[in-house]
């Protein structure tokens, strides 16, 4: 909704138009040997729109490292929004002992307002070899309401 010349405008319409930005940082690694996906600690952020139809990006890094090599599988980073994980991946190849940096985006739409949480996990594509998602995994959330 625009805000037109000789309207009264609210506190809160003010509020919206200031775009939120949100950070984490992992508390401590992951270590997977499985295709299951597990929550990254402290990747993780929680905030709350006041509106309907907030916008976001999310950009998330993975600090991934080989521990036990496995030529065909991959360390899989994704983002999870309100409990729905992203379509895209963070890929790590684990066909060396290694260590590398991965990112991968997101961005959507989130219909309600209120209580919101973004997180990381990580998984392994298959059983085969071990990799540590590190403490330097990171998530950056930019949520942007207009009145």
């Amino acid at each position: 909704m625009p805000i037109l010349a000789g309207r009264k405008v609210t506190a809160d319409e003010f509020n919206r138009l200031r775009t939120g930005l949100y950070f984490a940082q992992a508390t401590s690694s992951l270590t997977r040997v499985d295709a299951t996906y597990a929550d990254v600690p402290g990747a993780s952020v929680t905030f709350t729109t006041t509106g309907a139809n907030a916008e976001y990006a999310v950009y998330a890094v993975f600090d991934c490292a080989v521990g036990t090599a496995a030529a065909t599988n991959r360390m899989l980073g994704r983002i999870v929004t309100d409990g729905v994980a992203e379509g895209g991946f963070a890929i790590h190849e684990m066909d060396q002992t290694d260590r590398d940096t991965v990112a991968t985006l997101a961005r959507g739409t989130l219909a309600a307002a209120g209580s919101h949480t973004i997180k990381l996990q990580g998984a392994l594509s298959s059983a085969a070899g071990s990799g540590t998602f590190q403490a330097f995994t990171q998530v950056l959330v930019i949520v942007s309401e207009q009145p």
